[in-house]
């Protein structure tokens, strides 16, 4: 099994390029993958059933959300009218390394935030959840279901 970043990369290319119907040379480590790729609601959870199958790395949705909202309060991460506030926009500089808020044309929505994911993103997710073994693969949420 693979155990680095790079050694899940090809895996989780091909898993967006067979979801989404496209060529694998059109998914870059640099490309987001609902606005850059297309990839919408659906197609995320094709991704992450994909990636399981093909690496055993199992990641949900919850698993993406919790990057990037890091367990802050919905109310601490964004104000009433859903724009990320400056403690939600200093978590995501700090977790998606290409997330740069001075590029922000006007203020981030909270239903844009998960459009800045990119495939390289997804990739570290999935090399952060194999380091940490197969206990911990499950999110909060599957394992009180399982219990």
């Amino acid at each position: 099994m693979p155990e680095t970043t790079t050694d899940f990369a090809p895996a989780v290319i091909d898993a967006i390029a067979d979801a989404l119907g496209i060529d694998q040379s059109e998914v870059t480590l640099d490309a987001t993958l609902i606005d850059e790729l297309g990839a919408e609601s659906i197609d995320l959870l094709d991704i992450l059933f994909r990636i399981h199958r093909d690496t055993g790395v199992k990641i949900a949705v919850a698993d993406v959300q919790e990057l990037l909202q890091g367990g802050i309060p919905d109310d601490e991460f964004g104000d009433e009218n859903e724009i990320v506030s400056e403690i939600g926009l200093a978590h995501l500089e700090k977790v998606l390394p290409q997330f740069d808020r001075a590029e922000l044309n006007g203020p981030l929505r909270g239903e844009q935030v998960l459009g800045l994911v990119t495939v390289r993103n997804l990739v570290d997710l999935v090399a952060q959840r194999a380091a940490a073994g197969p206990d911990e693969q499950a999110s909060p949420a599957e394992t009180e279901a399982v219990a």
